[in-house]
């Protein structure tokens, strides 16, 4: 199980990537090897066979968003592998920020789950090219204290902008989580159909929830403190919060069956094109975090699905069909993935969001 350790450890590797500047190295460690990643991945956990075949981590580089990351690789930020997720892979890949993947030196790739190869223009393009390789996938759902909400309560995820939670919401500084909250709320479990009347009516629903917004959490360590401390009651959160939490005997649980359903991602490694770094250590870091012992560790103490079926097949059929990984099939449908938005769209959004923020 998770401890306090380790959430020391993200928080502190954090508290130094905003020091540094968000994409300043907040962790360094092995020089021939920069990963540009989400705050806490750098956990050794996720990568054991690098660390016995190296001798230590890669150095760590994070980010606080896609979009931000994505802006600072445009500006001339270098790293050797990056951490997107389903709905931004794409958009990196037309903007020139990759290269493809090597597949012969990918010991796992044929390993993947056949959801997961399934998805359109996910890990390969239509010419067969590989871009992507799926690493951790999970929900962004409703999270709340079990002792200070009802479950009946948050039945409908309009409970977000429901005047009894003034002061007690969280939502994700991230326009993507957010606004897949808002398009499940007005109705739509596929925003690549929504209109712009569709996106205006979430918008709108955004600016009700911000009401009752206490905090707009960055990481899944300020939302599990906030949750902790009982400053915050209900959040629109990764799975990790309530499994993090729920190991420190936290009275919080996430809630799958809202009427209007949840919001699921794939995020996974991709190699960026001029990577200054060791080729052969970027494969040798993509291979480690493929192993069936990281599978185990994704689901057990981070509450995610991970992309190895031979992994995910090791682990006991209770687990998974407790936290919800036993069918894919199932686990995807009637949820709203994050797919790619058209880069005009998404650019309304950003926009929109931070006017929402600033209570406009």
């Amino acid at each position: 199980m998770l401890n306090e350790s380790r959430r020391l450890k993200i928080t502190l590797a954090l508290a130094a990537a905003l020091a540094a500047g968000t994409a300043g190295l907040a962790l360094a460690a092995d020089g021939e090897l920069t990963v540009f990643d989400w705050a806490g991945y750098e956990d050794p956990g996720f990568h054991p066979a690098y660390v016995e075949k190296n001798g230590d981590s890669p150095t760590f580089s994070f980010f606080g968003d896609e979009d931000e990351a994505f802006e600072k690789l445009r500006a001339g930020f270098r790293a050797d592998l990056a951490h997107p997720c389903s709905q931004n892979t794409l958009k990196w890949r037309d903007a020139g920020l990759l290269q493809p993947l090597d597949t012969s030196r990918i010991e796992a790739w044929d390993d993947i789950l056949p959801g997961l190869k399934a998805m359109p223009n996910l890990m390969t393009d239509a010419e067969g090219n590989a871009w992507f390789l799926p690493f951790d996938w999970g929900n962004t759902l409703v999270t709340y204290r079990t002792d200070k909400v009802e479950e009946a309560e948050i039945q409908s995820l309009k409970a977000f902008a429901d005047p009894k939670f003034e002061g007690r919401v969280s939502l994700p500084d991230n326009v993507d989580d957010a606004y897949a909250l808002a398009a499940l709320a007005t109705g739509h479990t596929d925003w690549t159909k929504m209109t712009d009347a569709d996106w205006d009516a979430a918008s709108a629903f955004l600016r009700e929830v911000h009401k009752n917004v206490r905090i707009y959490w960055l990481d899944n360590t300020e939302l599990s403190q906030a949750m902790a401390g009982g400053e915050v009651d209900l959040a629109w959160a990764w799975n990790e919060t309530a499994t993090t939490l729920a190991a420190d005997d936290v009275p919080v649980a996430m809630k799958r069956d809202t009427d209007e359903g949840l919001s699921t991602w794939v995020c996974g490694y991709v190699h960026l094109k001029d990577a200054p770094g060791s080729t052969d250590k970027a494969y040798d870091f993509l291979n480690s975090i493929l192993t069936p012992e990281v599978a185990s560790y994704l689901v057990n103490d981070w509450g995610y699905g991970h992309s190895n079926a031979k992994g995910m097949a090791e682990i006991d059929p209770e687990v998974l069909d407790a936290t919800g990984y036993g069918d894919l099939d199932a686990f995807v449908d009637k949820t709203l993935f994050s797919s790619p938005l058209p880069p005009e769209t998404k650019a309304k959004l950003i926009a929109e969001f931070e006017r929402i923020k600033a209570g406009y």
